[in-house]
């Protein structure tokens, strides 16, 4: 059996309006090592009169452990 430790992969879904802070927040995310993880989406809020984005991104991180306590925008 292999001592070798697997990296743990983290995910995250970045949502918000069609502008360019979302852009933004997707352009920093990618500079930190995360990865696009498939097609953005995009629907429309008639509420607010808007388009909103998402975005999912995945990153392979070296010698964490996953939990459920761990603030993934911070990986």
């Amino acid at each position: 059996m292999s001592d070798e430790r697997k990296a743990m992969t983290a995910y995250r879904f970045l949502t918000g309006p069609d502008d360019a802070a979302f852009c933004h927040r997707v352009t920093q995310a990618l500079s930190l090592g995360w990865r696009l993880y498939g097609s953005p989406s995009l629907t429309f809020d008639s509420m607010q009169n808007r388009v909103i984005c998402g975005q999912a991104l995945i990153k392979e991180v070296e010698g964490i452990d996953y939990s459920p306590d761990m603030k993934l925008s911070e990986v």
